[in-house]
C-alpha cells in the first residue's frame, strides 16, 4: 500500500509520548534498580505502587510500578489542551474502540482506550510538578536519566497501526520495508520533533519491547554497563554500547530491569519537524541494528506482555 499522507494538521493535538505503567514482582528490587542504576527520582511512593521520573522532566512521573504479576499495563500520551482530549476520546469512539474517563493519581482527567492493534493507552493533558533536577550534580547516579523519550510496541498489525496513528497526526519519520512487501514492517512515529515517540514493529504477538530513555552522554552508557556487572547484574546487560546503523542512529544500551522490563538508553536523536522532512526509508540488507554488533536473540524473540 502506498505511505498514509502526512497530516500536518490534526483535528487534535497530541504533544508526546509521556510515561508508561509496569507491573513489578519484587517492588523493593525494582526501587533499588532504577534508583542507583538508572538514577531516576522518586516522585512519590506507596506500599504498592512508585512513581519515577528523569532528572529533566519537571512531569510528576514518566514510569509508574504497581506491584504485581510482571507485564505493562498502558503506554502513556499527553495532549495540549483539556478540548483536545475530549476529541481524541471522540476519535477513538468513532473507531469502534472502547474509551473510558479515569482518575489516575497526580494526572489531570484521563482518558483510557485501546489502539486498533490492543495496545492499552491512556491520555491526559497534564500531571502535577516537581522540580527539575538535571543541575543537580549531586543527584546523579548510574546512568542518571533525563528523560523517557519513546516505547516500540511489537504486533502483527504494523500497517492498521501506521494509518491510525497517522490519522491521528503522528509524523513517519523512518520506515523498514523489503522490495518483496506491500506494507513496511517496521515504522517509527512521531509527535515532538525527533525520529519517534511510538515505533511498531513486526511480530506475531503484541508485545511492549522496551521503553527508553535519554542519557547525558555516551560515556554514561559505557558506566551503565560496567556498574551492572560490578553489582552483579551483568547478565541483564544485553545489547550494546553500540550505535543503531538503521532508524535513529542513535548509540545505545540495552538493558533489563528485575523483572525482565527492557530499556534503552540512549544520549540523543536529531530534529525532524520541518515540512520538507519527508520518510526515510531502509530495506534489510540496509538495517543493522547494532552496527558493528549482532543483537543477541533473546533481544529478538524476548518482550513484555501487556497486562
Amino acid at each position: 500500500m502506498p505511505l498514509p499522507a502526512t497530516i500536518f494538521k490534526p483535528p487534535f493535538s497530541i504533544t508526546r509520548m509521556s510515561h508508561a505503567v509496569f507491573q513489578v514482582g519484587d517492588l523493593a528490587a525494582s526501587r533499588d534498580f532504577y534508583l542507583e542504576v538508572l538514577g531516576m527520582a522518586i516522585s512519590d511512593e506507596s506500599a504498592d505502587t512508585i512513581w519515577l521520573r528523569g532528572l529533566e522532566e519537571g512531569c510528576h512521573h514518566s514510569l509508574v510500578l504497581k506491584r504485581g504479576a510482571p507485564g505493562c499495563q498502558r503506554v502513556g500520551f499527553r495532549v495540549l489542551m483539556e478540548e483536545d482530549l475530549d476529541l481524541v476520546a471522540a476519535h477513538f469512539s468513532a473507531a469502534g474502540l472502547p474509551t473510558q474517563w479515569v482518575e489516575v493519581p497526580y494526572q489531570s482527567r484521563t482518558l483510557h482506550t485501546v489502539d486498533p492493534v490492543g495496545t492499552p493507552l491512556e491520555f491526559c493533558v497534564s500531571m502535577e510538578v516537581r522540580p527539575r533536577l538535571f543541575h543537580h550534580v549531586e543527584r546523579y547516579r548510574g546512568a542518571s536519566v533525563q528523560r523517557a523519550d519513546h516505547v516500540q510496541v511489537l504486533t502483527p498489525g504494523v500497517a492498521l497501526a501506521l494509518q491510525f496513528y497517522m490519522g491521528m497526526g503522528f509524523r513517519l519519520s523512518e520506515y523498514v520495508q523489503p522490495d518483496d512487501a506491500p506494507d513496511p514492517v517496521f515504522v517509527f512515529l512521531q509527535r515532538k520533533g525527533n525520529p519517534h515517540d511510538v515505533v511498531f514493529a513486526n511480530r506475531g504477538t503484541l508485545q511492549l519491547h522496551h521503553i527508553a530513555y535519554t542519557v547525558p552522554d555516551s560515556a554514561a552508557l559505557i558506566h551503565t554497563a560496567e556498574l551492572m556487572v560490578r553489582r552483579g547484574e551483568g547478565d541483564r546487560v544485553e545489547f550494546g554500547p553500540a550505535r543503531h546503523f538503521s532508524p535513529g542512529l542513535a548509540r545505545f544500551l540495552y538493558i533489563r530491569d528485575p523483572d525482565g522490563h527492557r530499556i534503552e538508553l540512549f544520549p540523543s536523536h536529531y530534529q525532524t519537524m520541518d515540512v520538507e522532512d519527508a520518510p526515510v526509508r531502509w530495506s534489510p540488507e540496509e538495517f543493522r541494528i547494532g552496527g558493528w554488533q549482532e543483537p543477541p536473540q533473546r533481544w529478538l524473540d524476548e518482550a513484555m506482555s501487556f497486562v
